[in-house]
């Protein structure tokens, strides 16, 4: 009996642990068709291409239903098209929320802080936005004229799926003390500009030059190159500061978008593409730092896109940089046999360190993602992060040892595990 009872016990244990091992892995297959497949994966491919065309299709189903002959022809489908994308986007949203806990920066904390965290990112809080002025409407008494405003929020779910728009945000990051100095100059434009014009002519038309804050309507038109023609000045003094600031205006409105394009074109020639947690967490030697950290190695990396058979690196060429492998896959032929490196590996890293002349060549054997790290930004990352750094030395120490004595050299992190050099 008591033999029964624990054989059926164990077989519950089993049981139990095998339905985790189950939700584990479907958690994680979630994971990566919304977060780290893209581009690579076929359904990961197919989920975001589904996604884009809904979110498109809901932006022209938002201006379409403004038309009244269509509101009244087709009203009915159009909300019933609106119930299926806040389900969708509904679903969407729980399960990123739901497999959130298996990106690496977040396992180390548990799953509700975790998912906490991760609801407060921008793209989550915009997914949020799509869909909960539908849910608001069902307990509050909301207008539905601005609930189908909000629905434009939905457009903003765009973002996730385009580089461009990560770049761009980074530009506006980045240059936001020139932009905010920008403001400052035109503020200060309008101000000077109002007050100016309004002392010219205010005697002359009191009714549209009565206070500074009236004549501010012309100085936004005038500086802006607008010049809607409703406001004009009729005195000579007033005619001739108004050709001034004209050309004051095209100067200083101008000065922000040289900031933005200037910064948008050093951004677009420095990466190929973005690089996100999503894609550091394929990289061993990265996925288990914190998001501080990552956040602190991301300026030291360059990311490339390469073609299939690309010779990433020549014999013989001198050691700049060593890169990681995103994504693909990078094949070399050395006097150990041929070796090919896989996602999260990584390569260069003897001759970079040693600053000498590349002893072989590396060649991608797929399409290849990889982040390149020059020497200058590695001796930075060391000074940051000694561990990662001496993890990089170790590998680069045990593959030189594996070349010159003929063996195969160790492909990556993981064949390099010892006491001095724990993985990382």
């Amino acid at each position: 009996m008591a033999f029964g009872m624990k054989q059926l016990g164990t077989s519950l244990q089993h049981g139990w642990r095998r339905g985790r091992v189950g939700r584990d892995g479907w958690r994680r297959r979630v994971y990566e068709i919304l977060e780290v497949g893209r581009g690579e994966d076929r359904a990961s491919i197919l989920v975001d291409r589904a996604l884009i065309v809904l979110i498109i299709a809901n932006v022209i189903a938002f201006a379409a239903e403004t038309v009244p002959s269509i509101q009244e022809n087709y009203g009915a489908a159009l909300d019933v098209f609106n119930l299926v994308s806040v389900f969708i986007f509904t679903i969407e949203y729980l399960l990123r929320l739901w497999s959130c806990v298996e990106v690496p920066f977040l396992k180390r904390i548990p799953p509700l802080e975790a998912r906490f965290r991760f609801a407060r990112r921008p793209y989550m809080l915009i997914d949020l936005a799509a869909i909960l002025p539908f849910y608001l409407s069902l307990f509050l008494a909301i207008d539905l004229r601005i609930l189908r405003i909000l629905r434009l929020f939905r457009f903003l779910k765009l973002a996730r799926y385009s580089p461009a728009l990560h770049t761009l945000l980074r530009v506006l990051i980045n240059e936001r003390r020139a932009l905010a100095g920008a403001l400052l100059l035109m503020i200060a434009a309008l101000l000077f500009a109002s007050t100016g014009i309004y002392f010219l002519e205010h005697d002359a038309q009191p009714e549209k030059f009565g206070s500074i804050p009236a004549a501010a309507w012309w100085a936004m038109a005038t500086l802006t190159t607008v010049g809607y023609g409703d406001v004009a000045p009729v005195t000579p003094l007033g005619q001739l500061f108004g050709s001034f600031v004209m050309v004051i205006g095209l100067g200083m409105f101008a000065l922000p978008i040289a900031i933005i394009s200037t910064g948008f074109a050093q951004e677009v020639g420095r990466r190929d593409f973005v690089i996100t947690w999503s894609l550091l967490a394929r990289i061993p030697l990265f996925a288990e730092l914190d998001a501080q950290a990552i956040a602190g190695i991301m300026p030291y990396l360059h990311a490339h896109n390469y073609p299939p058979h690309w010779e990433v690196i020549t014999q013989g060429q001198q050691g700049e940089s060593m890169f990681f492998i995103a994504s693909g896959m990078v094949s070399t032929r050395t006097s150990g046999g041929d070796i090919t490196l896989r996602t999260g590996d990584f390569f260069g890293e003897i001759g970079m360190l040693e600053q000498s002349a590349h002893e072989v060549p590396f060649t991608t054997a797929a399409r290849c993602r990889l982040l390149r790290l020059h020497r200058e930004d590695f001796l930075r990352l060391e000074r940051a992060h000694p561990r990662i750094a001496a993890h990089i030395r170790a590998i680069a120490e045990a593959r030189k040892t594996a070349r010159d004595a003929g063996r195969p050299e160790p492909r990556g992190a993981s064949e390099i595990i010892d006491d001095d050099h724990p993985a990382i």
